[in-house]
């Protein structure tokens, strides 16, 4: 069966809200449902009409579990509307794409609506398992004299909880943390310090000139909260901050000598993104005007203390497929986990040891220009909503090559656990 051809035809997201100390205003699902509304309601078809919902997230919060139907529901898409929640950590949102791509290219459907939410500042607090031990044998105590001796075992710790974020953005495999395993591509290829605050600084400056400029009008949508306030913007952006400023900053991870500190890392945050997805047959019943092509995607694996390269793998990989060079792309939308984790990416697409050896080139790759590379900044200036940014990274990329008249554009980002993602973009004559 010959492969159909798949169009983005509109998408949406929140503002990407920094988490600022506790639970924020929204859910997943609350911000799966604030961005979901205002672009259902500019479609020319019913909500019903879609034949699935899929949505990225990582962080389920127990009271919705599969948040792709809860939000679904909440959107009115109607009882009979099948959704389901997929998770590959930080590829989650466009992991979400890619299934609809493949769903709509091998014919079975024809009009998926697929996003991603995430919710950090709701990410949960777990006990350390020497609480839950003592709770368990607490429930299991019979009689007063059990239940005196597992009240006299308790430890003022067990009371102290450990915020399951940090667990979860640390590897079981390496015993790596994500910021570690971007220290050890600093060291690989010698990404210094003041490159990467020099990265950081360009990000928010570019965010920042993006939203003056209301290039991101179009793309985000104000959420409000049950109080009625409203959230207009992505609020993580220091449109002020400096080279100077951010060398003030102490390292997090490998003090006192290492390169990731606050201010040239990703922002936590909470956010959500949805893109529609059509096919041709689709398009033309709806009279739909598409946005881009998805032309082709790719997922990679490698070892999880270099997960960073996750990106240069996939992208590559693409390129090779379809017989494109560096050149050949005209925009790049590359997720900024670390500002070194970029740094590096681009250093090893321009290493000839590196492409050789492990990309199997005869050459390197190519060298990626900062004018085509994260144009508009990036998690580092508007954050990283985990199960989130694959889709907004998409959406964006589609949206700056209708702006540009691009005609061909990669998305990709590393992914937690050793992997990468990667979606290949076409202009629609």
């Amino acid at each position: 069966m010959n492969a159909r051809p798949v169009y983005i035809v509109d998408g949406a997201r929140t503002p990407f809200l920094k988490v600022r100390g506790g639970p924020g205003p929204f859910t997943p699902v609350d911000l799966a449902v604030q961005c979901g509304r205002p672009l259902l309601l500019r479609q020319p078809f019913a909500r019903d009409a879609f034949d699935l919902v899929i949505l990225g997230c990582v962080n389920v919060i127990a009271d919705e579990m599969n948040p792709a139907r809860v939000a679904a529901l909440r959107l009115g898409m109607g009882e009979a509307m099948v959704a389901f929640t997929v998770q590959i950590n930080c590829g989650s949102g466009m992991q979400s794409i890619d299934t609809a791509y493949r769903y709509i290219r091998d014919g079975s459907h024809d009009l998926i609506l697929a996003g991603g939410a995430e919710a950090l500042s709701h990410a949960p607090l777990v006990l350390r398992q020497e609480a839950v031990e003592w709770y368990a044998e607490f429930a299991q105590a019979k009689g007063a004299v059990e239940t005196a001796r597992a009240v006299a075992d308790i430890r003022p710790d067990f009371l102290k909880p450990v915020f399951g974020l940090e667990r979860g953005l640390t590897d079981p495999i390496t015993d790596l943390n994500m910021g570690q395993t971007a220290e050890v591509l600093a060291h690989r290829f010698n990404i210094t310090r003041e490159a990467a605050d020099a990265y950081a600084v360009e990000s928010h400056h570019r965010l920042a000139r993006a939203q003056q400029e209301g290039r991101l009008d179009d793309e985000v949508i104000t959420a409000f909260d049950r109080d009625g306030q409203a959230y207009d913007h992505d609020d993580g952006v220091r449109p002020e901050t400096s080279t100077e400023a951010l060398a003030k900053l102490s390292p997090v991870f490998e003090k006192p000598y290492g390169q990731v500190t606050p201010g040239n890392a990703s922002q936590i945050t909470d956010g959500a993104s949805w893109v529609v997805l059509a096919s041709e047959a689709a398009v033309e019943e709806h009279g739909l005007t598409p946005l881009a092509r998805i032309v082709d995607s790719a997922w990679s694996a490698l070892d999880p203390s270099v997960m960073g390269l996750g990106p240069v793998l996939c992208a590559t990989e693409i390129a090779r497929r379809q017989g494109l060079s560096c050149d050949d792309i005209g925009l790049w939308e590359l997720n900024e986990a670390f500002a070194a984790q970029v740094l590096a990416c681009l250093a090893a697409w321009e290493d000839e040891a590196f492409c050789t050896r492990v990309l199997g080139l005869d050459a390197p790759f190519g060298r990626i220009d900062r004018d085509r590379l994260n144009v508009d900044g990036g998690a580092i200036s508007l954050g990283h909503p985990v199960g989130t940014s694959g889709n907004r990274i998409v959406l964006h990329l589609a949206n700056e090559m209708c702006r540009r008249g691009t005609a061909r554009g990669i998305a990709t980002e590393c992914i937690g656990g050793g992997q990468g993602g990667a979606m290949l973009l076409e202009e629609v004559s």
